[in-house]
């Protein structure tokens, strides 16, 4: 069906930058929205951004001004710049993807990544 592959992470010094990519393959017709999330060690998982496919962007408070995401619509590619990163960043990071798959018209259907790991040392 569909794949999203993430990459980019690792780890970093606190005040350090980071980019995770997410391409997304498979039986796509169109991709609605995309998204970071993020799950810490014993946290629920959170969002960290989201993008709509005409580019509308939501951002978690505690990430707004330090982290960028963006995406490409023609490569089904989804970016997630992190600036001045904190050792509370520190989680795995999910991509997501709202997507209406081909022969099967107007149904949406969720899909994640398996993850990266950001870790940021103080």
């Amino acid at each position: 069906q569909v794949q999203l592959a993430e990459s980019g992470g690792g780890l970093v010094q606190s005040g350090g930058s980071l980019r995770l990519n997410c391409k997304a393959t498979g039986n796509i017709f169109s991709i609605n929205a995309m998204a970071w999330h993020r799950q810490a060690p014993g946290k629920e998982r959170e969002l960290v951004a989201e993008i709509t496919s005409g580019g509308s962007t939501n951002y978690a408070g505690s990430v707004k001004g330090r982290f960028t995401i963006s995406r490409d619509n023609f490569r089904n590619t989804v970016s997630l710049q992190m600036d001045s990163l904190k050792p509370e960043d520190t989680a795995v990071y999910f991509c997501y993807g709202n997507i209406e798959l081909t022969g099967v018209a107007n149904h949406l259907y969720d899909f994640w990544g398996q993850g990266t790991q950001v870790t940021v040392s103080s």
